[in-house]
């Protein structure tokens, strides 16, 4: 029997048709014209006639045996089958279409049959991923922008460094504007074929992402499945491979960022741990300055509702929140930037204010030709400049301490009087507002009434705290301006009349909103001088340090962004089908909360030429996906859209939120159920076992795949000495492999160490180490269509005889018979418009001996 030619259409166009008739070209495997066909749609008139007893079906039509059609394969079957089926259950529809499925049946060691469905369908999210992410990305450093802008006035040779740089943000913002115009714009399938994966408009998205489904049903009825997500090699094919993949980039990146700051002008010079703790503070300021605000809110209104319990439980919250803000604001390299900020305004003069022993003013400029900040004067005084900087900035974040303890004060009394109303008067003596919880000074500090009617008259430091002093009457600091912007402290007099004072309560009883509302009024402010004070100094110290470097920073994160943006769709995808298929088996649950998803990367890129920067780039991306957490939500209603996972977070850390039906949210633990973050372990294991990988091994550098391999080792084992320590191993899936984990880890270990070429038994291994310790699977090339066929088929075959039995004389046919009319056959139509795999006869006597295609299934198409 030979293959004529093929045709593919559309049902929905052959149901249209007024005759319901198609006619159609019929194609070879060469892509050539070889005829026509008419296709036709019957109705059927009664049902029963369809019903044919498979009694009465011949054993065999010429001389090929034929098999009744096996309705347990098919996807209309009972509850059983529709569970987590991709095209009838809920939530694997709104995400997963386009599913193509072929079904095979093969004899078993023990004289039985294995009923196998293999499925391969395309994502919506290899679109919908990449919108959100480019918009996320678009907000972030448009926010970046804004930020510098907020500085303020700066002296002429900061002022042209900031320019610099935010005519650099601006040229990304427009890259990334366009991109997301492009991709909002795009009619295409919902996959991009490997022939436009250099295609610009379309870089962020995965190149040929899939899901590769085996539902594997034996004779006693018990059904697994088992799911491959496949991707074209993470990278940034458009911008190119001349100058190396990511890991390169980044090695000149840090080289670069090293020698400017050794040749650098300024002075003050910050290492890595400072600027990660920038951004750290920056985060932190941002999240709990909006919390603050928002529960001051809530405490307002509480009041106004006379709710004690509300009272009680929001000022807590609110207690906590101010404190920790405090907390992440009282650190010195906050004072070192800040007084670096105020240095680099236009003019800056430290006078008599700091404390200096001489009488000669110290004045600290900025050359119209230097960043350097000088000191002129008989002495240097800078490092009792910074104690005074000290205690001035300890004044700013001691006042929120200090108008929190007023409301905590406050809010006491009015409980008290609530609950006692016969103490009368007694309750509102002075004596009763001392101190007690002030993060410094001693036990003797009393809460200090904060009055917002002296705004901008008086310094806010408190009159008698034993940390700080009043600034000289001489002259005010250089941040005087920003510290005058807020209420003066002092204690609380007898003739004060003002709205919470003693007289003001008897005078309004009941009356809480109006006794908490100046207070909650100088909080915000203090927490919001505070806080844009803090926030200023952190993105000026960013400035600094990324000034140098700033062309070849930002070209750098747009390479890593793209590479990102294409393995977090493939993750997000895994995420997605694991837990449907998983949704009843609590221990994946438990491990999932617990420890966190495995997710293993398999690539066969070769270690020469492009490949090389290929798998520098996947490398990286994969890696990044540390910075990913997960977040299960139940779904606000029952359409395909209210299913689609949601994206949130910055480069610093993105996170996932996955809704799902009541019904399957109901189903979940309590710990997902309450938005516990899950996290991911990604590793990475590449073999290359091409032609390429032969002229690498013999004349190049395979170095790069054994160092990404024993990094990946490491994490591996990591990750299973985690599991070990935490859960039990009834967790795991149950094997028919008679080998344990312990003993897959040191043979993969082996092999690894070893000096093998081509050594597919790293995949092999790890890919089921993978599969025992509940992971997900990916498997790349470098366009997920040829060599990527060839592993997804042969480790189908490997599952169906290790795991279910099937028998060995019969794998060679299977593996042959899925590669030449299984999914994968039709993956190479649906990129390249070809049924055929991407190979020469010359490029296979290179292959491993089970990577090689069946004849007549290969030839010369574009890749």
């Amino acid at each position: 029997m030979y293959l004529l030619g093929s045709a593919l259409f559309p049902v929905k166009e052959m149901l249209q048709d007024k005759n319901h008739k198609l006619q159609l070209e019929l194609r070879s495997a060469e892509n050539k014209r070889v005829g026509d066909i008419t296709v036709a749609a019957w109705q059927m008139e009664e049902k029963a006639d369809q019903r044919m007893s498979v009694s009465r079906l011949p054993d065999s039509i010429n001389g090929r045996t034929v098999l009744p059609v096996d309705e347990s394969l098919t996807e209309s079957m009972g509850v059983r089958i529709k569970y987590a089926s991709l095209c009838k259950d809920t939530l694997l529809r709104s995400v997963f279409g386009g599913t193509m499925s072929r079904m095979y049946r093969f004899p078993t060691t023990d004289g039985n049959h294995l009923r196998v469905l293999e499925q391969m369908a395309e994502s919506i999210l290899s679109l919908n991923i990449p919108r959100q992410f480019v918009k996320l990305l678009l907000e972030e450093d448009a926010a970046r922008v804004c930020e510098l802008e907020e500085l303020g006035e700066l002296s002429p040779c900061w002022e042209n460094l900031r320019r610099q740089i935010v005519s650099q943000y601006q040229t990304i913002i427009l890259a990334y504007q366009e991109t997301l115009s492009d991709l909002s714009d795009y009619r295409g399938p919902s996959f991009k074929a490997s022939n436009l994966k250099a295609e610009r408009k379309l870089e962020f998205m995965p190149t040929n992402l899939h899901v590769q489904r085996m539902r594997v049903q034996d004779e006693l009825g018990f059904e697994h499945t088992y799911d491959v997500i496949t991707i074209g090699a993470p990278a940034a094919h458009c911008q190119g491979f001349k100058n190396s993949g990511l890991r390169k980039h980044i090695q000149k990146f840090e080289e670069a960022k090293k020698h400017s700051a050794l040749s650098s002008s300024q002075s003050i010079v910050y290492i890595p741990q400072d600027i990660v703790r920038a951004k750290e503070i920056i985060a932190h300021i941002n999240t709990l300055k909006t919390q603050v605000s928002y529960y001051a809110e809530r405490l307002s209104r509480a009041a106004k509702d006379r709710s004690a319990s509300g009272l009680e439980r929001t000022l807590a919250i609110l207690a906590d929140k101010t404190r920790q803000l405090v907390t992440v604001c009282d650190c010195k390299l906050l004072v070192s930037a800040i007084q670096a900020l105020d240095a680099a305004r236009p003019e800056y003069i430290a006078s008599k204010a700091s404390p200096s022993a001489d009488s000669e003013q110290v004045v600290l400029r900025n050359d119209q030709d230097t960043l350097l900040a000088k000191w002129s004067g008989s002495n240097s005084r800078s490092s009792l400049h910074v104690d005074w900087y000290e205690e001035e900035w300890e004044k700013v974040w001691v006042n929120v301490d200090k108008s929190l303890e007023c409301i905590i004060q406050r809010v006491d009394k009015l409980l008290q009087k609530e609950r006692r109303p016969s103490a009368g008067s007694q309750d509102s003596t002075p004596t009763d507002l001392q101190a007690g919880g002030s993060k410094k000074g001693d036990g003797k500090r009393r809460a200090f009434w904060i009055n917002p009617g002296n705004i901008s008259q008086e310094s806010l430091a408190p009159s008698s705290s034993p940390s700080s002093s009043p600034p000289p009457p001489s002259s005010s600091p250089p941040s005087s301006s920003s510290l005058s912007a807020l209420s003066s402290a002092r204690p609380p007099s007898p003739e004060q009349d003002t709205y919470g004072s003693p007289s003001a309560e008897e005078a309004y009883p009941g009356e809480w909103s109006e006794a908490l509302y100046p207070l909650l009024t100088t909080l915000t402010e203090c927490v919001a001088m505070m806080s844009d004070k803090a926030k200023k100094s952190m993105v000026f110290l960013l400035m600094q340090d990324s000034a140098p470097t700033i062309a070849m920073d930002l070209s750098l994160q747009y390479r890593r962004d793209v590479v990102f943006c294409q393995t977090l769709t493939a993750l997000i995808c895994s995420f997605i089908i694991k837990l449907r298929n998983c949704l009843r088996d609590n221990g994946f649950l438990r491990q999932l909360y617990t420890i966190g998803l495995l997710a293993q990367f398999e690539s066969l890129l070769s270690t020469y030429g492009e490949e090389l920067a290929m798998l520098e780039d996947m490398s990286v991306g994969i890696m990044d996906l540390r910075n990913v957490t997960f977040k299960v939500t139940q779904a606000t209603g029952s359409s395909a859209p209210d299913m689609l996972p949601i994206i949130t977070g910055n480069r610093d850390g993105f996170n996932v939120r996955i809704p799902l039906p009541g019904t399957m949210f109901d189903a979940l633990p309590r710990e997902i159920q309450s938005g516990m973050l899950l996290r991911v372990q990604p590793v990475h294991f590449n073999v290359g076992i091409n032609e390429q990988q032969t002229l690498a091994e013999k004349f190049g550098d395979t170095s790069l795949q054994e160092i990404i391999n024993l990094e990946s080792l490491a994490r591996l084992n990591s990750y299973y000495e985690q599991f070990k320590e935490v859960l039990p191993e009834d967790c795991l899936p149950r094997s028919r492999s008679q080998t344990c984990l312990p003993e897959l880890l040191r043979f993969l270990g082996q092999n690894v160490h070893a000096r093998k070429n081509k050594n597919v038994d790293i995949l092999w291994q790890a890919a089921e180490i993978c599969r025992r310790l509940n992971g997900v699977r990916f498997t790349s090339c470098k366009s997920a269509k040829d060599r990527t066929a060839m592993s997804v088929t042969l480790e189908q075959c490997l599952i169906l005889q290790h795991e279910h039995g099937m028998a060995p004389q019969v794998f060679t046919q299977a593996l042959d018979c899925m590669r030449s009319e299984g999914c994968r056959r039709e993956n190479t139509v649906k990129n390249v418009g070809c049924r055929k795999y991407a190979f020469n006869s010359l490029q296979l006597k290179a292959f491993p001996k089970h990577y090689r295609p069946p004849d007549g299934t290969y030839g010369k198409v574009e890749t």
